[in-house]
């Protein structure tokens, strides 16, 4: 067929496929395996890890150099694995399917691979074929293609000839051939490839301000490791000290955050998973709970694409029941189904009888017919109209239910069966009408929509419709959703906006109707530079552009796979119930993360204030690199389940502000208490020992655990360096516990920073947490792992006097807001006493 026109010879195929003027597609993301594993493990913090991790394996100092590199590695696999793991999934990207297709090459119909078409080839396209290339219509009277996949319209769009057929769409009827102009790259389906296959990788509020906080921190420990290791070469102290000092050192750096957050993102996906979404990217459901604006398509996304009898408006009275059993036999009988024939099948009763001639539904002809020994019609009414016996009032009764969103069709009855539905020639043409009934359908809407949409209204995140369909049924089906904003702004209106004024659409409408794909796209930047934080919900191929370009893209089960591939969320069994569970366990992440937040910093300030005051008095250095592994009790621990046990809450700047007020007070008096007791104890051993005073198995147990024998010149310093060490890190890992207790207080007695909670679970979390430590301390062979003396004796005393007065004055500092006073600070609530 269509061999008439001749297309190209082989050698003229040949010619073009060696110039790469060839159909061939993209393959792969732009980001290699070791570009991901080099941006991941090389970063700047691990380098300097790996560094000090070397020089302490160099020196014999396995335990800590494990210490000193385990959590930056750990972080590195985590992010490495998730973005391979994205990788493979968009390398494996295909809009297209791959069966071959027929050309014409020197007059002769042959099947070739889609990648082997080259430009100017001549594509024989047929009825069920997908369109791999763009080029127009050449030959063949007219065919119709279902371009929802690429633009959002439902409605099959007719292609005459001369009319462009785009990649990606497909023939649902006739037959012709297209000429290949857009190749390759150059295709409307192969830029969409290239769109989805891109990497985006952006941080979430949340993350922003952890990697704020962290710089923050690197910033200030490399002054005082400069400060330190200058002061420790002035000293003249060995290589390993100040290799150990290089570790300690490093350890300030909250890095425990990153593996905090991807623990908190992992637990958050499993649990919204079995609320009904499916995670793609784990930083998602946070990132949904940041979400002030929500776009949303209509078609396959608000609703289901089922249409649902809304009323059939019979026009005799006394003909109800009459007319409803003739209209479902009418649906019944037809042989092609759509949507209207399925709703009509589900609302009415009736049987299908036998026919004589049928008249299919198209899209172009907008009404189809059946004859029997009757002969119905149902079909649009400005398509019936010119041969129904009577339409003014009709008109009236359309319009109004038009108006308010509504699919409005004419049943109707030919007044002579026996005339044919076909002419002479062939053409289907309509005969003269009586009209019996008005078929009203609306759009089913899908399960808990009205009430989620609500949901998040209340919680000030305004939603917009944005859809390819008719402005005034995307308008109606807003309001049915609650949207209170219902008018419309239509596609081409936008096309003729100056920027600002369409920023200003964008921001002041909620109903986007004949929206383009390239349009959504500009809609999503257009909220992005306002400062949105945006969120799109789709489920075509069309919506790809936007999608990528939102902070958190949607996608829909039964949307197209590429959608669902490369969304951040998609909404197992369409549910929009999953979209509030993940939104309130992304709030419950950040609640988590944010508490979490004071722990970490309360530990870093208190640790660099020790070190400087220390530092300066010039009393050794008060941590070994083991003893930075305490953390794992006193921030790890805690915060890990902190994270998982805390309320929803919305993330908030004023959280931020609130942690200087938490750990100022915090740090400020821990590091001075700290501090002292170091002192103190430093210098009674030092005495002790010059006076003779120590018992001599307490000196034997000095030189067991230090290395140095008692004749050796530095034997006192390490004595009285270690067991200050002991009192220091006992002190500061009971008042971290006490902290926990602030931050959640069980009883109006540790009612300091913020009210107290009903939750028990931190309470209990503490006396597990002393009971560990405890046992640490009690047990040599513990107590050596993190380079602590095993002792009670000379501690207790110490702890039991100390402990209770810093109690009291930190709790006084958070009651009587001292810092705010002392520094004239505006009133800020604390993060834990923000609303959720």
């Amino acid at each position: 067929m269509h061999t008439q026109l001749g297309g190209l010879t082989e050698a003229e195929a040949a010619g073009r496929l060696a110039r790469g003027e060839a159909n061939t597609t993209s393959t792969g993301t732009s980001r290699s395996y070791g570009v991901i594993l080099r941006a991941n493990v090389f970063t700047f913090f691990n380098n300097l890890l790996f560094g000090i991790g070397v020089a302490l394996l160099l020196l014999d100092r396995t335990n800590d150099a494990v210490i000193s590199v385990g959590l930056g590695l750990i972080n590195s696999v985590i992010s490495s694995v998730q973005e391979i793991r994205a990788k493979r999934k968009l390398d494996q990207l295909k809009l297209l399917h791959r069966a071959s297709c027929l050309v014409v090459r020197g007059g002769v119909e042959r099947a070739v691979p889609p990648e082997q078409i080259v430009r100017g080839d001549l594509i024989h396209v047929r009825r069920g074929d997908q369109i791999v290339v763009d080029g127009p219509l050449v030959a063949g009277s007219r065919i119709e293609c279902d371009e929802s996949l690429l633009t959002g319209e439902s409605e099959p769009v007719v292609k005459l000839e001369g009319g462009v057929l785009l990649s990606g769409s497909s023939c649902l009827s006739g037959d012709g051939l297209q000429r290949a102009d857009a190749v390759g790259a150059a295709s409307y389906v192969q830029n969409l490839t290239v769109v989805a296959r891109g990497w985006t990788s952006e941080p979430t509020p949340l993350q922003r301000r952890i990697n704020q906080i962290v710089r923050a921190v690197m910033f200030t420990v490399a002054l005082l490791s400069v400060t330190i290791l200058v002061q420790a070469a002035l000293l003249d102290l060995t290589v390993l000290q100040m290799v150990k000092d290089a570790a300690v050192l490093s350890g300030l750096i909250p890095y425990g955050l990153f593996l905090l957050v991807a623990v908190a993102y992992a637990t958050g996906a499993a649990t919204v998973a079995g609320r009904g979404a499916l995670v793609q990217r784990v930083s998602a459901v946070e990132a949904l709970s940041n979400v002030d604006v929500l776009c949303t398509d209509k078609t396959g996304t608000l609703t289901t694409g089922r249409l649902q009898v809304e009323q059939i408006h019979v026009l005799e009275a006394g003909t109800v029941d009459d007319v409803n059993s003739r209209l479902g036999s009418f649906a019944r009988s037809v042989s092609a189904g759509n949507a209207t024939i399925t709703a009509l099948i589900e609302a009415l009763p009736g049987e299908a009888f036998a026919t004589r001639e049928e008249v299919p539904f198209s899209s172009v002809r907008r009404w189809s017919a059946v004859s029997g020994q009757h002969q119905y019609v149902l079909g649009a009414l400005d398509r019936l109209t010119p041969v129904l016996s009577s339409s003014e009032p009709l008109e009236a009764l359309a319009a109004g239910w038009a108006s308010r969103g509504y699919r409005v069709l004419i049943f109707a009855e030919a007044a002579d069966p026996a005339q044919s539905l076909f002419d002479l020639s062939g053409e289907s043409r309509l005969p003269k009408l009586e009209a019996l009934a008005l078929v009203v359908l609306r759009d089913e809407l899908r399960p808990h929509v009205q009430q989620v949409l609500s949901t998040l209204q209340d919680t000030g995140v305004r939603v917009k419709v944005i859809s390819g369909d008719d402005p005034n049924t995307v308008a109606a089906l807003a309001a049915q959703v609650g949207l209170l904003d219902s008018a419309p702004v239509a596609g081409d209106d936008l096309d003729g906006m100056s920027p600002a004024e369409f920023d200003l659409a964008v921001d002041q409408r909620s109903v986007f109707g004949r929206i383009a794909p390239d349009q959504k796209h500009g809609i999503i930047d257009s909220l992005r530079r306002q400062g949105y934080y945006t969120a799109m919900i789709g489920d075509g191929v069309n919506d790809i552009p936007s999608l990528k370009r939102a902070h958190v893209g949607v996608a829909m089960q039964s949307g197209s796979a590429v959608t669902r591939d490369i969304a951040d969320l998609v909404l197992l069994d369409d549910s929009f119930a999953a979209l509030t569970a993940a939104q309130d366990q992304g709030r419950r992440i950040i609640s988590g993360i944010s508490t979490s937040l004071n722990l970490f910093l309360a530990r870093v300030a208190t640790s660099t204030l020790i070190i400087i005051v220390v530092a300066v008095i010039g009393l050794g250095f008060p941590y070994e690199p083991a003893q930075v592994a305490l953390t794992l009790f006193t921030v790890g621990l805690p915060t890990f389940f902190l994270t998982r046990w805390a309320p929803a809450r919305r993330f908030d700047a004023r959280m931020i502000g609130s942690l200087a007020r938490f750990v100022g007070p915090a740090s400020l008096t821990t590091a001075a208490f700290a501090a002292a007791i170091y002192v103190v104890v430093y210098q009674l051993v030092e005495v002790g020992i010059g006076r003779g005073e120590v018992p001599s198995e307490v000196l034997e147990r000095f030189s067991a655990y230090t290395g140095v024998d008692g004749s050796e010149a530095g034997f006192v310093d390490a004595a009285a360096t270690i067991t200050a060490q002991t009192a220091l890190s006992t002190f500061t890992s009971v008042t971290a516990f006490i902290l926990i207790l602030f931050l959640a207080p069980p009883r109006r007695f540790f009612a300091g920073w913020t009210r107290p909670v009903k939750d028990t679970r931190p309470a209990r979390l503490v006396l597990c947490l002393f009971a560990a430590f405890a046992i640490i301390l009690a047990f040599p062979p513990t107590a050596h792992y993190f380079a602590l003396l095993p002792s009670f004796k000379v501690l207790l005393p110490v702890i039991l006097i100390t402990v209770p007065i810093w109690f009291f004055l930190l709790r006084g500092m958070w009651r009587h807001r001292l810092l705010e006073r002392i520094l004239d600070l505006p009133p800020v609530p604390s993060a834990a006493t923000l609303e959720p």
